[in-house]
C-alpha cells in the first residue's frame, strides 16, 4: 500500500509522463461516471415515459451531462491557471464541441444498434461508452483543456 501511495504522490508532482496522465485519466473516469449517471438517468426517464422518446432522452441527458463534465474537468481534472471569463467561455464552447462530436457518433451508433441491429434501447448507450469515454478523454486533454 505504501508503494501505491508513493507512486500517487510522485504522479501529483510530475507534470508529464505516464503517471500524471494515468492519474488524470482516473479523475476523468470519476467525472465521467457522474456524467454517465446523470445522462443515463435522464435518458431512462424519457424511455420510461415513452420508449419512442429515446433519442430525445439522449439529447437532454447529453446537454446536462456536458455542463457537469465541464464544471468538474475545469476544476479537478484539467486545472487551468487562466480562468478569465473569456477563457472559461472558450473552454465551455470547446467542451460542447468536443462532447458534441462524440455525441453525434454515439447517437448514430445508438440509432443503428436500436433500429437495425436489434440491440435493446436499454443496453445500447452503455455499450457506446466503450467508444466515447477514451475518445472524450483524448479530445479534452489535447484540445479543450490544452495548456
Amino acid at each position: 500500500m505504501s508503494k501505491l501511495q508513493a507512486l500517487l504522490e510522485k504522479a501529483k508532482t510530475e507534470k508529464t509522463g505516464f503517471w500524471p496522465t494515468a492519474l488524470q485519466f482516473i479523475k476523468f473516469g470519476v467525472v465521467g461516471l457522474s456524467n454517465t449517471l446523470i445522462s443515463l438517468t435522464i435518458y431512462y426517464l424519457f424511455v420510461w415515459i415513452d420508449p419512442s422518446l429515446y433519442l430525445w432522452g439522449n439529447v437532454v441527458g447529453w446537454v446536462v451531462s456536458v455542463l457537469n463534465a465541464f464544471y468538474w474537468s475545469n476544476r479537478v481534472v484539467f486545472r487551468s491557471d487562466n480562468n478569465s471569463k473569456k477563457e472559461l467561455a472558450l473552454r465551455l464552447l470547446k467542451s460542447y464541441i468536443s462532447y458534441g462530436s462524440t455525441f453525434l457518433l454515439s447517437s448514430l451508433i445508438l440509432w443503428l444498434e436500436v433500429q437495425h441491429w436489434g440491440v435493446s434501447e436499454w443496453l445500447a448507450p452503455i455499450v457506446n461508452l466503450l467508444i466515447t469515454i477514451p475518445l472524450n478523454f483524448l479530445i479534452n486533454k489535447f484540445w479543450t483543456f490544452k495548456k
